[in-house]
């Protein structure tokens, strides 16, 4: 079997790494100067291959998931990174989300992973979404739709609570499901829509929060034009964003660059659109030299390697 681990998140690492340096650059800019290669330096002065909080809290969960489920385990880690850099590019973070900085403030309080996460409407930012990924191989093999459900919602809420975020990552974690399964990106996303707006109505969850999700559940979203996606830090366009950007490549490195070259948020949703990439067409279509320039690339290579044995198990 082939390491799709090590394929998704070296996917998100690497979608990751492009974005970090032209973070908050505008699309018109991009369109001129478009991203074709790692660069380096620029928005937040990181030398070339380094990665963000996206990769730092997606190798956080993987890790945990390499020792089995367990929560409060997984809440301690993101808390090591906030304190102490731990699974950072460099021995340091340089960059946190509001939701995730407050989050993380209770569970270093002592407050339990399962209460530390922001509820309200407002606090609907990627952050969750971005670290996700890990979940789809260790539930990849879940029948129980409401314990897949239940488990995404669980990590979601350690900082991202409120309901769009928890959706947005199942919808992900269901999607990025059919693809380790080997289904064609038609077939894997026509699968997540019937399994999704299934699983909501049988739960009743909120018409309203559902409809947010229409042009990705009931429409097709590679069908819109590229000025009708926004590519900022809202959960709901990160999730349009990253779909758009894969649905509409036919490799890894044209979804990761469509993605980075939206602009606004790029780092995020790079690492989105190339955790997904990344699984579909896996990690010998990554650009070797991409994966070269990444840094700490052999403890990423690693981390994988462990996680693939755990879950082969």
């Amino acid at each position: 079997m082939e390491n799709k681990v090590k394929a998704g998140i070296m996917g998100v690492c690497i979608g990751d790494a492009l974005g970090v340096p032209v973070e908050f650059k505008n699309r018109e800019d991009l369109k001129r100067f478009p991203v074709t290669k790692m660069l380096e330096y620029m928005s937040w002065n990181q030398p070339k291959g380094t990665w963000s909080d996206d990769s730092s809290l997606t190798l956080c969960l993987a890790e945990e998931l390499t020792k089995g489920y367990d929560l409060e385990k997984i809440g301690q880690s993101f808390v090591k990174w906030n304190k102490y850099g731990h699974w950072t590019a460099h021995g340091r973070l340089f960059d946190i989300g509001g939701t995730t900085r407050h989050s993380l403030a209770r569970l270093i309080k002592g407050e339990s992973a399962r209460f530390s996460g922001n509820v309200f409407e407002e606090d609907n930012g990627n952050g969750s979404l971005m670290r996700i990924l890990p979940l789809a191989f260790y539930l990849e093999k879940e029948e129980d739709i409401h314990k897949l459900y239940l488990t995404v919602k669980e990590v979601s809420a350690i900082t991202h609570g409120h309901f769009r975020s928890v959706f947005a990552c199942f919808i992900y974690v269901i999607f990025a499901i059919q693809l380790l399964k080997g289904k064609n990106k038609k077939e894997a996303y026509e699968q997540t829509q019937n399994i999704t707006l299934k699983y909501a109505e049988e739960q009743g969850f909120n018409p309203k929060e559902i409809e947010l999700f229409n042009r990705v559940l009931k429409n097709n979203i590679s069908g819109y034009a590229d000025d009708e996606i926004k590519s900022g830090g809202y959960v709901l366009h990160s999730l349009e964003a990253s779909l758009w950007c894969f649905l509409n490549s036919e490799s890894y490195a044209e979804a990761v660059l469509k993605a980075v070259n939206l602009g606004e948020d790029t780092d995020t949703t790079g690492a989105i659109t190339g955790g997904i990439a990344g699984i579909y067409y896996g990690y010998q279509n990554i650009p070797k030299e991409w994966i070269t320039e990444l840094v700490r690339k052999d403890d990423i290579e690693k981390l994988c390697e462990k996680l693939h044995q755990k879950l082969m198990n």
